[in-house]
């Protein structure tokens, strides 16, 4: 079967698209990667899309004049990846706009046993007009129904694409937040042990803001990490940063934009306020890196074995400090693209939605309790068809 995935992610730059064909078992398939495409943002929609997800107030008006726009978007990708209309089935993961992971009833600090929501900004009936096939979007409600964090989506789905090799395989997602996967080996004691994820932390977020802000609106992002190749990394300041809460607590784990965003950063460099732009971008910079090679850290110290290779995904896998600082703060571990494995680095989430929509179609679940902490595995999305 032929399925269109459709992601745009948290750093708003626009939609990538994937066309793929899956056939064979849902927990092990098949699969081609048969064609990619990605349309941009328009700068002035990302900067309204990127304003109101940090909190910015919006006038009922200009949300649904966002959505409108970004569902016409999600068509042209869908149009541009898949001329010919072949795709019998489109995957959409729409644009998050705020994401509300649960409060358990056991952190009275945070409020009491709060369930979690999370809003994808997408017109669904109207992209499958546009399109002319059905679509499969709000993947994350079901999970959040059933008490899970609603994301990491990407891991189950990430162990049945890349399969399995004799150690621990990571995969690493460098999008606006940093999300992690862990497979298995597919063989000894531990090949019984599910598939784990969770967010990391920030990822381009923090660099991207900190880089329009340092050149005045100029850049939006730090072409190859250059600016933060040239500086030096505050390392006592970075150390303090890895102490916050969400650093230091367990997964299930989710985050976005809400939290590590225009605010945090303005936290943070206020701290970096002594230091050149270039020192305040490494830092940052290694700030992204530092967040992964913790977690991974942390797995030794509660007896999990780390993996022995990361495959690195994303926009951030074209930042080559951020790479550098990855490999020199992940030791031990094998640091590549998964560009090398066949996997386009920039196409990885927008494959995977479309076989988080195939797994609809097939019935098959694509979350894990041991991943969001939701309370059974479930089918994900739900399904429109065109009018």
């Amino acid at each position: 079967m032929r399925v269109l995935g459709l992601m745009s992610g948290t750093s708003a730059d626009g939609v990538d698209a994937a066309l793929a064909q899956f056939h064979g078992r849902p927990e092990a398939p098949h699969w081609d990667l048969l064609n990619t495409a990605s349309v941009p943002y328009p700068s002035a929609l990302k900067e309204r899309l990127i304003r109101m997800a940090q909190g910015e107030p919006t006038r009922a008006c200009d949300v649904l004049e966002m959505s409108e726009a970004v569902t016409e978007i999600q068509a042209a990708a869908a149009h541009l990846c898949d001329p010919e209309q072949s795709a019998s089935l489109l995957g959409c993961h729409g644009q998050t706009m705020w994401h509300r992971p649960p409060v358990p009833s056991s952190e009275p600090s945070r409020g009491s046993g709060r369930r979690g929501a999370s809003w994808q900004m997408l017109q669904a009936p109207l992209l499958a007009h546009l399109s002319g096939r059905p679509v499969i979007h709000d993947f994350r409600a079901a999970d959040l129904a059933l008490g899970g964090q609603g994301a990491p989506l990407v891991p189950m789905a990430d162990a049945a694409l890349m399969g399995r090799i004799d150690g621990w395989r990571g995969l690493l997602n460098l999008g606006g937040i940093a999300n992690i996967t862990l497979i298995p080996p597919n063989a000894g004691p531990d090949r019984q042990h599910p598939v784990l994820g969770w967010d990391c932390g920030p990822a381009n977020t923090l660099m991207d803001l900190a880089m329009t802000r340092l050149s005045g609106g100029q850049d939006t992002f730090d072409l190859d990490g250059a600016l933060a190749g040239r500086g030096t990394v505050c390392e006592e300041t970075l150390e303090r940063w890895l102490q916050e809460p969400y650093f230091l607590s367990s997964p299930p784990k989710s985050t976005g934009r809400e939290v590590f965003g225009q605010e945090d950063l303005n936290r943070r460099l206020q701290q970096l306020a002594p230091h050149s732009a270039a020192n305040q971008l490494a830092t940052l910079t290694a700030f992204s890196a530092a967040v992964v090679a913790q977690d991974l850290r942390r797995l030794t110290a509660t007896g999990q074995p780390q993996p022995v290779e990361l495959l690195v995904a994303g926009g951030g896998c074209r930042n080559q400090t951020l790479m550098r600082q990855l490999r020199q703060r992940c030791l031990g571990v094998r640091v590549r693209p998964s560009s090398d494995l066949n996997l386009p680095t920039q196409f990885r989430e927008a494959l995977v939605f479309a076989l988080l929509a195939w797994w609809h179609q097939r019935g098959h679940p694509g979350n894990a309790p041991a991943i969001t902490g939701a309370a059974k595995a479930t089918v994900l999305g739900l399904r429109v068809n065109p009018v």
